[in-house]
């Protein structure tokens, strides 16, 4: 069976990476594409790259251009699905790449957020270990309705959630540092993010708590009872694309090395896109590039008392578009790799 795609906001940085990793899905055919500044416009101008979708033309983004389709994906910015969403009805399977309903608390949307808060769906992050013991895949079979992560929320989650459940580490005083592209910011013309004013530089932000993913991260790290703490802090730097996420948790009493990576090697021993790394190597952002891969690097920081991960991804493949379409072939039943890279490219 082919399923019919459509894609909102198919101009920007997202869209245009589910458009790359879809062309290549032997089961999904891209039937529309819509944007709305750019409507009108066609694919390959915003999307030069993009070869395969040569004679597409960016319709206007409305439930009436997007009804009708297998599967609907939005692509569209913060506060902006919510309302679409609600008008496109049960007949498609819905994949939302933005935020607006990642959080299940509303008290959290309205104060990260500030606009009207529109529910939370299934959380498209096949691979997070949750206190049951099970996987967040069990959740997404057979769903109409999938919130793609933050990008920054899946790289600390998926670092973090192994040594929490297995109980190495201490919920509380969890630390994130990440190295980040300006792609994670959309395309939206920002004088911070122009190449004069990142290029040779490297700049904090969202500090103190204040960014918008920090509540979805402690919605994934907390176990029943059990809230976690955590100081999450992005650093803008000069690379396209990709996170590198440096992590730690402080240690559990008597917790060995041993034991530290005894937890995380059996929350990943079989994801084939999630990857934990030989003793003492650690990943590069330009190992992932391309890829819907998540590699992490492990370990003990003995006088410290510390847990230490490293983990790599691309912002815009298992950050984002891939995660989507990984949790888009879960809920119809395909098998879960299917049209996505391992792979990264290089150099």
């Amino acid at each position: 069976m082919v399923y019919s795609v459509a894609i909102a906001g198919a101009s920007g940085y997202a869209g245009g990476e589910l458009l790359r990793l879809l062309s290549a899905h032997p089961e999904f055919e891209v039937r529309t594409v819509t944007a709305n500044k750019n409507a009108g416009q066609p694919l390959v101008a915003l999307h030069p790259h993009l070869r395969s979708y040569a004679g597409m033309v960016l319709q206007e983004t409305t439930a009436e251009v997007l009804k009708g389709h297998d599967v609907v994906f939005l692509a569209l910015p913060h506060g902006h699905s919510g309302a679409l969403a609600a008008e496109l009805g049960d007949a498609s399977l819905v994949v939302d790449c933005g935020a607006d309903h990642r959080l299940t608390s509303a008290d959290a949307w309205e104060k990260f957020y500030k606009s009207e808060y529109h529910g939370s769906w299934p959380y498209g992050l096949p691979e997070l270990l949750l206190p049951s013991g099970v996987k967040q895949r069990e959740n997404l079979a057979g769903v109409n309705r999938i919130a793609v992560p933050g990008c920054n929320v899946t790289a600390v989650s998926l670092a973090l959630a192994p040594g929490l459940r297995a109980g190495v580490v201490q919920p509380i005083d969890l630390g994130a540092v990440l190295a980040v592209g300006p792609s994670g910011a959309g395309k939206t013309l920002r004088t911070d993010l122009l190449a004069s004013e990142i290029l040779g530089s490297a700049h904090a932000y969202g500090i103190g708590g204040t960014h918008r993913h920090v509540p979805e991260i402690i919605q994934n790290l907390s176990g029943p009872g059990e809230p976690v703490t955590v100081s999450f802090t992005p650093v803008l730097v000069p690379m396209a694309r990709g996170i590198l996420a440096t992590s730690t948790a402080r240690l559990q009493p008597g917790v060995s090395a041993a034991d530290v990576r005894s937890a995380w090697s059996l929350a990943y021993a079989d994801e084939p896109f999630v990857q934990l790394l030989p003793e003492g190597e650690f990943p590069s952002v330009s190992d992932t590039i391309g890829a819907n891969t998540a590699l992490i690097g492990l370990m003990v920081d003995e006088a410290a008392e510390r847990v230490v991960t490293v983990t790599a991804l691309d912002n815009l493949v298992k950050g984002t578009a891939g995660a989507a379409i990984q949790s888009t072939n879960i809920a119809l039943g395909l098998p879960e790799g299917l049209g996505l890279p391992v792979n990264g490219v290089a150099p």
